[in-house]
């Protein structure tokens, strides 16, 4: 029996059904579950491993419910700096081409790095295509390793450009090879049980990418085997043009029709619903990934946040892609939620705490678990903390440090907890050669882009 304890945070942010914030507060978990929560008076003074956290604000890790880890090898290309997503596509789809089994596991490794230094401790990816040998297989060896809590999403693109599709027909698979290697992945991984750290989902690219008869099985497969699913919805105007003139239905409409909605459904971006739809997708309790920074950097436009919470839906947070964010830091995320919501709605549209609980508890919802995103009892031992004696908190933790998160510029964590054990200690990956993942992510992304040339 291994025990942790978090002792006597300046602020300790539980984020549960009350919403305790417990100044000088400590935690105490057990073989990576929280067995109490409260006051440092009212808790052990002793554990296997002490935190001291005097100087920390202290919260539930934060949870990922959109990204593409593949996609950090393919950051800032030129060609792809300034433009709209189908154009944007287009000018990358040939460099992920090129892509293999080692390029796939050491953006993995790159991408968590980020996410764990940014306060982020359970985490989806959505990879669609699977070049050169390249498996799911080894993302989850990599996530593992790492230790990070993960969600891995089988997607996969059948329809290519031959057959009027948006990708090359060189990156695109057979429906059936699809619909197999989904089950075998199930078969091989995925966890049903509370505090699981695998789960898979399977999750189709996008309906400019597969086609509806792929949609109709995955969902009935995912059923039957008790995984949930995901995929692209309602991103751009150029989607919905897509979606009418090939299908007669908007996009939202034909994930209806297909049976993608409902509480073990969740789609990224959602940036273009009509009104009508956003009250149907709350009241199936869809999930959506907002993806606040991916949706500015390519002027899809801004995700109805408010009214899609206040709908009902499921909502929490997504970085989304590498190469349209181009970054993979999730408090920052949170900072641009809140902000781009006030700008669409009103200043005070979201709260910080607000918008801190939909990325915890939020984006627990979103990946149907009710194990992750709160600091109480019985809850995943997912615990982060950030210092308040830096630059960027002066004149801003003194009066709120919780607020401060997100009001001031985005912090790295001083500590990652995961599962009980430690990732992030005094701000670096503990046991991690980070310069090594750097060098050998840059000889392969200078790999992919030479080929080009």
């Amino acid at each position: 029996m291994s025990t942790l304890l978090v002792r006597d945070a300046a602020l300790l942010a539980t984020f549960d059904d009350a919403g305790r914030e417990i100044a000088g507060g400590s935690l105490l978990a057990r073989d990576g579950v929280i067995e109490a929560v409260g006051a440092t008076r009212d808790l052990p003074a002793h554990a296997d491993r002490v935190i001291e956290a005097r100087n920390l604000v202290v919260l539930p890790g934060l949870v990922n419910t959109h990204h593409h880890f593949y996609q950090t090898l393919t950051r800032n290309i030129p060609a792809a700096q300034d433009a709209k997503l189908f154009d944007w596509l287009v000018t990358l789809y040939p460099l992920w081409a090129r892509m293999d089994a080692e390029a796939v596991r050491s953006a993995t490794a790159i991408a968590i790095a980020e996410l764990l230094l940014s306060g982020c401790t359970t985490a989806s990816d959505h990879t669609y295509l699977w070049p050169n040998g390249a498996r799911l297989d080894d993302q989850i060896e990599v996530a593992r390793a790492m230790g990070v809590r993960f969600h891995a999403a089988r997607g996969s693109m059948s329809i290519g450009r031959s057959q009027g599709g948006l990708p090359p027909d060189a990156v695109v698979e057979d429906e059936d090879a699809i619909l197999a290697d989904g089950a075998r992945l199930i078969d091989a991984y995925h966890d049903p049980s509370r505090h699981a750290m695998t789960r898979v989902v399977l999750a189709p690219c996008s309906p400019f990418s597969v086609s509806p008869r792929l949609m109709r099985e995955t969902v009935a497969c995912a059923r039957r085997r008790g995984v949930h699913v995901h995929t692209h919805l309602a991103e751009t105007r150029d989607e919905q043009d897509y979606c009418l003139q090939r299908f007669g239905r908007r996009p939202v409409e034909l994930a209806e029709e297909l049976g993608w909605t409902g509480d073990d459904v969740w789609h990224a971006h959602m940036v273009h619903p009509s009104p009508e739809e956003i009250v149907r997708l709350g009241r199936t309790r869809t999930g959506v990934a907002h993806c606040a920074t991916s949706n500015m950097r390519l002027g899809s436009g801004i995700a109805p946040l408010r009214a899609l919470v206040n709908a009902g839906a499921r909502v929490g947070l997504g970085v989304d892609g590498s190469a349209s964010n181009d970054g993979s830091h999730l408090l920052a995320e949170a900072r641009q939620a809140l902000l781009l919501a006030r700008v669409h709605d009103a200043p005070g549209a979201f709260s910080a705490r607000e918008i801190l609980r939909v990325a915890t508890r939020g984006g627990a919802s979103v990946l149907g678990r009710d194990d992750i995103g709160a600091l109480a009892p019985g809850m995943c031992a997912d615990i982060i903390g950030v210092r308040l004696d830096t630059l960027a908190m002066a004149g801003a933790a003194v009066h709120d440090p919780l607020a401060a998160l997100v009001f001031t510029q985005p912090a790295g964590v001083d500590v990652s907890i995961v599962n009980g054990r430690v990732l992030v200690d005094g701000g670096r990956l503990a046991g991690i050669d980070l310069e090594t993942l750097i060098a050998q992510h840059a000889r392969i992304a200078r790999a992919l882009t030479a080929q080009s040339r």
